[in-house]
């Protein structure tokens, strides 16, 4: 697994989705069953690298022909009634081992949030199939300061999005 570092990401903590939280931000670890055995493994994998999870949430990704890998720059966009927020992000790493696969993106210059989100799939040796979503952030821009609670709110509700489209892709024939 490498770890990108570059002076273009909004904060110092490169990485650090995958382990001890950094301080300074707020922190979101959830993580949801999604079933047992190698297809439900295999479903919610390819769902994850086709971006189908960011779909299912509700975001569109610009560069969804792209795999996620190590450097990929993309923006995500979320929009509601005429009003469209764009978030630049990069890839910051990969996960790709029999048990285990996913990504996690940084922040870029123009996204409202300052942080990285990580999306991790793993099988357990009894064969149990879980799809986890690791994250630390702080505000980034005037409009989600402002947000304030409500930001917070959102960011909530993109998490369970993200958990609820994993469970019902990993499971879709």
């Amino acid at each position: 697994m490498a770890v990108l570092e570059r002076d273009e990401l909004t904060y110092p903590e490169v990485g650090a989705s995958m382990g001890d939280f950094p301080t300074g931000y707020r922190h979101a670890h959830r993580m949801v069953f999604l079933g047992m055995g190698g297809r439900a493994f295999d479903r919610a994998v390819h769902a994850l690298f086709a971006w189908r999870m960011h779909r299912r949430a509700g975001i569109t990704v610009d560069r969804p022909d792209v795999r996620p890998e190590s450097g990929v720059d993309f923006r995500l966009e979320l929009g509601w009634r005429g009003f469209r927020l764009q978030a630049p992000c990069r890839i910051v790493y990969t996960i790709n081992e029999d048990d285990r696969a996913g990504f996690a993106y940084g922040t870029l210059p123009g996204h409202p949030e300052c942080g990285e989100e990580a999306f991790l799939v793993r099988r357990d040796g009894m064969g149990q199939v879980y799809f986890e979503v690791r994250a630390f952030s702080r505000p980034g821009s005037l409009i989600a300061r402002i947000a304030g609670p409500v930001g917070r709110l959102a960011q909530d509700v993109m998490t369970r999005r993200y958990l609820g489209a994993m469970r019902s892709l990993s499971r879709a024939d």
